[in-house]
């Protein structure tokens, strides 16, 4: 029997009641569950078995992700509140969507990034975006850019980022790049405010390995909007598929059309 881990936010009290509820009904079916609160040290035994529950927005899926994605668990995306780009399933489908998981429903691979820090032991994950940015309000970072070893653009921005189909929807698309179907083998290469040079996304296949480079400037390194490092004039990223998915559990389809139609009436976009 696969294990069931709930993950929220412990500010989150309506996450919490619901994960509270729902595994109380789960005990009488047999099912061990336990809530992991994914903003205190406390850790999770996750493993390839584990069915990982991510109960609010499109932060908490993707801190969960990190979880399941490390132990190639499979994660199911509980939606509450508003809309959110990332997340399938209600609140109220919630136990019958979980049944369904256990009972084998497909699953969604959703491509990852593996990053590596040049000169540097440290590995870094990330499901929706990784982005070079300025360090300082004000100031432009100038990024250079290499896909297969073969030199591409160079910006003045406020950042570059390499994008997933996952995060095509997200500060990808803030920044003006395309929304791309989520089964795309595809990585997205995007800059950010760029000065005095090409605006335009460019669209890599999935394979491809994308080098970027600091050339003046101090910059940020942000994956999944979370800070992981600083770079130094000089410094570099590469960026690949990480060889490992993430694997959501698809319950229910995955309008892409129609969630972008709501995100623009709601002016979430």
């Amino acid at each position: 029997m696969a294990d069931l881990i709930f993950c929220a936010f412990s500010n989150r009290d309506d996450a919490v009641e619901l994960a509270r509820q729902v595994i109380g009904v789960l005990s009488t079916q047999g099912h061990q569950a336990e809530l992991l609160f994914l903003d205190r040290p406390e850790q999770a035994t996750v493993k390839d078995t584990s069915l990982v529950i991510s109960l609010g927005g499109d932060g908490t899926f993707l801190k969960a992700a990190h979880l399941a994605h490390a132990a190639g668990a499979r994660i199911l995306a509980v939606n509450l509140g508003r809309l959110g780009f990332l997340l399938n399933v209600p609140s109220t489908e919630i136990v019958a969507s979980i049944g369904d998981a256990l009972s084998g429903a497909m699953v969604s691979d959703r491509l990852a990034l593996s990053i590596e820090i040049e000169g540097s032991e440290q590995r870094e994950f990330a499901l929706n975006e990784v982005v070079v940015e300025r360090s300082q309000a004000g100031h432009m970072v100038r990024v250079k850019t290499f896909v297969n070893d073969e030199e591409y653009l160079s910006y003045s921005a406020d950042g570059v980022m390499v994008a997933t189909p996952t995060g095509s929807t997200g500060y990808n698309f803030s920044a003006g790049g395309p929304v791309v179907e989520p089964a795309l083998p595809v990585m997205m290469l995007t800059p950010i405010a760029p000065h005095f040079t090409i605006d335009r996304s460019i669209v890599v296949d999935a394979s491809a390995t994308i080098r970027l480079v600091v050339t003046d400037k101090p910059a940020l390194l942000v994956a999944d909007g979370r800070t992981i490092a600083s770079l130094s004039p000089g410094d570099g990223i590469v960026v690949r598929k990480s060889p490992t998915p993430v694997r959501v559990v698809a319950t229910r389809s995955f309008d892409v059309a129609s969630r972008l139609r709501q995100s623009l009436r709601e002016g979430h976009a």
